[in-house]
């Protein structure tokens, strides 16, 4: 009989396609989270987004389920250890999506050194009849080239960001909990060989006062990142990116620190409270804000649904 998959949240249809003619049944019809117990008893595979939660009790509810996937990287909306604990096997995609959120992080950095965001708000309201104050208003823009980019968290995306930006010529200072040197090779069309470089990565205290923009790659935790004691530590001028999680910046202290001038601008994919975010981050002028897009590509989810059913078919197939 073959294994039975409920890819609650959907699945790109590349893995689906590539599942099904591995002969497994892929189920893409929604379950909504208070039926899961009972829905779920027939299934063996759950995959899930963000939106279904896989807490502890339904775990205990459905005793024949044998494996759980993410197709993302965070998977703070499954009890993963109590899951592995229970004999399950728990999946997520971690390079799948990496050029995309690393993308997007680049996009609102650029966005930000020219003012893109207000000028996108303001040129259909005023454009035509206020050209020129536009022009002067959003003509003190600047280049990327030589910044100094702190990336806080040099893991898949981090590392992805870091080469962009090389690439860019900019100043690359990674942030990590221990000190260590990453080899990174850059690639480029139309280049056989790829230009090797190493970079040395740094504590937050160190490069802190460095940075002419920071951009946050790390997981949820306890607490933020980036509070009112480490935002208090920055240079006049510099740029905030969070595509990571929200609450990694403390969203209150970051409101008052734009005000203040010490942050030029931030930019932000992830919130609090999403999907409902605070009206103050939303409107407030020096913010560049996306709904939580960062791994949404066509390429991403292609990717991620291929590298979920490879990782499945591996798994039912030892």
């Amino acid at each position: 009989m073959a294994f039975r998959i409920l890819a609650n949240d959907g699945i790109h249809a590349d893995g689906k396609k590539k599942l099904e003619n591995a002969g497994f049944e892929v189920i893409t019809e929604r379950i909504e989270q208070d039926d899961l117990p009972k829905g779920l008893q027939k299934f063996d595979v759950v995959l899930v987004r963000s939106a279904t939660k896989i807490r502890k009790e339904l775990i205990d509810q459905c005793p024949d389920l044998k494996l759980i996937g993410r197709a993302g990287v965070g998977m703070d909306n499954i009890d993963v250890d109590y899951a592995r604990g229970k004999g399950l096997k728990v999946i997520n995609t971690p390079a799948a999506s990496s050029r995309s959120v690393a993308e997007l992080s680049l996009g609102h950095l650029i966005n930000l050194n020219r003012y893109l965001h207000l000028a996108n708000r303001e040129m259909p309201e005023r454009g035509a009849t206020e050209f020129k104050k536009l022009k002067k208003s959003y003509a003190k823009g600047h280049e990327l080239l030589g910044k100094k980019l702190v990336i806080i968290g040099f893991g898949r995306i981090g590392q992805e960001l870091g080469k962009i930006a090389l690439g860019m010529g900019m100043n690359v200072l990674p942030v990590t909990r221990s000190k260590k040197k990453y080899d990174l090779d850059l690639q480029f069309p139309g280049i056989e060989a790829a230009i090797s470089t190493s970079l040395q990565s740094y504590t937050l205290d160190e490069v802190l006062h460095q940075a002419d923009a920071i951009s946050i790659h790390v997981p949820s935790q306890p607490g933020a990142v980036l509070g009112k004691e480490e935002l208090g530590k920055l240079k006049k001028g510099v740029l905030l990116i969070n595509t990571s999680r929200g609450g990694i910046i403390d969203e209150k202290a970051l409101l008052e620190k734009l005000d203040d001038g010490t942050v030029a601008g931030a930019a932000l994919d992830v919130f609090n409270n999403e999907p409902t975010p605070d009206p103050q981050l939303l409107n407030h002028p020096k913010i560049s804000c996306s709904p939580h897009i960062g791994a949404s590509t066509l390429e991403a989810q292609s990717n991620i649904g291929i590298e979920l059913a490879d990782q499945i078919i591996d798994h039912f197939g030892e």
